[in-house]
């Protein structure tokens, strides 16, 4: 069915379909506002994601294609005799089309609706049964208000239904929705059934005669889900005393501490003037917390670091968001790695996101390695901020929009920008914020000793910081290592550096200019 492949696809086969699983149709169950939406697409994301040809058939689009939104709630009431057969023909239109996509080698098919009595799910296994598909339930259930109240103010939010709405008016329409529907829902009781019941969102889950992969793969995924409101912000690292060698692993440039103190400043100033708050009341909701991810790598982990002064936020070193290594290409610029390696650059035209240079890592393989972090980030209920290299908040923004591997080379992350993701039941919402520079100066070095002092970490002695410089700045004529800006630089005695007041002076500007700058930036792979 499908001739492209999605970034974390293992393998392609002559039907389309992966895992030796057959077509499985999931069947959502349950009241509404209680997650079948947001689960569904979000379900239906992950399994893009890893190649699985999967389609959501929302009935509720089906609706609107078919009458509109002008609908009153009782329409929806399975005691409405009057609008029983239009109810019954646009589930159906919404059924065929499922099945036909079925036929033309569809695998995961994902069908939102309530589905809330005994009746209509018999003939839904009957009739997905019919065509050799296996039917798999995902019921949701919740009986925490909180849980409720947040997940109608989100659909209030995206859904189609109520655009131009009142929030209170919304809210309130969509409680008398549920109330219409309560009546009539039946709980799933027939054992012989698949099923997983979803309780308050991931507090607790039953799983039900589940059987291979794929279908364990699905309930894995559901075990990290949630649907609680969060915010996902990405931000690039500060430039580091060495953008061109990888395996140097260099420290922040005095240019990277300075960003990385404007980016906490101006997220902290962000959050707190836009606190979250409830559309049904004017008092604001507690803020939520906000965790920062980012690598073991100097460059990102002390950019994060300038957090680590505010003790309600949680820093966490995560290995596996470490950027592509670049293998052969390391120190090279792309000028010289045209000319070494023609063949290998002619490859990488061709094929962008799979191609790897010699002992190198692909896009492919970094998708590959961050699906552990794609899953924890599901799970993760605080805000958080990602700190990492432009390749990593690549892969993770094409799986958080849903994008193919076509798409994920050639995506722009800028420098000195803040991306706020904002997950809702329909789709993902992304702000872009330009970082200001308000730092009027900043001692790099002592910056470094504090933060990193606070994490347990060491910060690189100026004595040995020669070996973070690119081979042309290591050594000047009289044979003096460049170590430090004029602001933090050890006296001239520890330097080595000889001659008088004036000469130091001049000989730590020149230093300043090379390295202080950030002229490495050219070197970025």
């Amino acid at each position: 069915m499908a001739t492209s492949m999605y970034p974390g696809q293992l393998y392609k086969t002559e039907s389309g379909r992966l895992f030796h699983a057959g077509a499985i149709a999931i069947i959502f169950v349950g009241l509404p506002a209680r997650g079948k939406t947001h689960i569904s697409r979000s379900l239906s994301r992950y399994l893009r994601w890893l190649g699985v040809p999967t389609k959501v058939f929302s009935v509720g689009n089906y609706r609107r294609q078919i009458i509109g939104v002008e609908v009153t709630n009782d329409f929806f009431s399975p005691d409405n005799k009057a609008t029983a057969d239009l109810r019954i023909q646009i589930a159906n239109a919404c059924l065929d089309d499922m099945v036909k996509w079925f036929a033309e080698g569809g695998q995961v098919g994902i069908l939102d609706g309530s589905n809330t009595t005994e009746e209509r799910r018999q003939e839904l296994v009957e009739r997905f049964k019919a065509y050799n598909i296996t039917p798999l339930f995902i019921e949701t259930i919740c009986d925490n208000p909180a849980i409720i109240d947040a997940n109608i103010r989100s659909v209030k939010v995206s859904s189609p239904d109520y655009v131009g709405w009142k929030d209170t008016d919304a809210v309130d329409d969509f409680k008398r929705r549920i109330d219409n529907h309560l009546p009539f829902y039946k709980t799933i009781t027939d054992l012989n059934l698949s099923f997983v019941k979803l309780i308050n969102v991931g507090e607790r889950i039953i799983v039900n005669n589940v059987h291979g992969f794929l279908q364990s793969k699905i309930v894995y995924y559901l075990m990290n889900l949630h649907i609680c409101p969060r915010k996902i912000y990405f931000a690039r690292n500060g430039v580091s005393l060495n953008e061109q060698s990888y395996r140097a692993d260099a420290p922040l440039a005095p240019a990277g501490h300075r960003y990385a103190e404007n980016l906490k400043n101006f997220l902290l100033n962000l959050r707190e003037n836009t606190a979250p708050s409830s559309p049904s009341s004017s008092t604001p909701e507690t803020p939520r917390q906000l965790t920062v991810w980012t690598s073991s790598r100097k460059r990102s982990f002390q950019t994060a670091a300038h957090f680590l002064d505010h003790e309600e936020i949680i820093v966490r070193q995560r290995s596996v968001l470490a950027e592509r290594n670049p293998g052969v290409c390391d120190q090279l610029t792309p000028q010289e790695i045209e000319e070494k390696y023609p063949d290998e650059c002619e490859r990488a035209k061709n094929d962008p996101y799979r191609h790897r240079f010699p002992r190198a890592e692909s896009y492919y393989d970094l998708a590959n390695r961050l699906e552990k972090v794609i899953l924890e980030l599901e799970r993760e209920k605080n805000d958080v901020l990602i700190v990492a290299h432009e390749s990593v908040i690549k892969c993770l923004y094409g799986y958080l929009f849903g994008l193919s591997e076509t798409d994920i080379p050639s995506l722009e992350i800028p420098e000195g920008v803040l991306l706020e993701l904002v997950p809702t039941a329909y789709t993902t919402e992304e702000t872009r914020h330009v970082i200001p520079d308000t730092i009027a100066g900043v001692n790099w070095q002592q910056q470094a000793a504090n933060f990193l002092s606070l994490a347990g970490k060491v910060p690189a002695s100026p004595v040995y910081m020669d070996h973070y410089l690119p081979d042309d700045k290591r050594k000047r004529q009289d044979g003096s290592t460049a170590y430090s800006t004029p602001s933090s630089s050890p006296t001239s005695s520890t330097l080595g550096l000889s001659g008088s007041p004036s000469a130091t002076t001049t000989k730590q500007r020149e230093i300043s200019e090379e390295i202080g700058q950030g002229p490495e930036l050219a070197f970025r792979l």
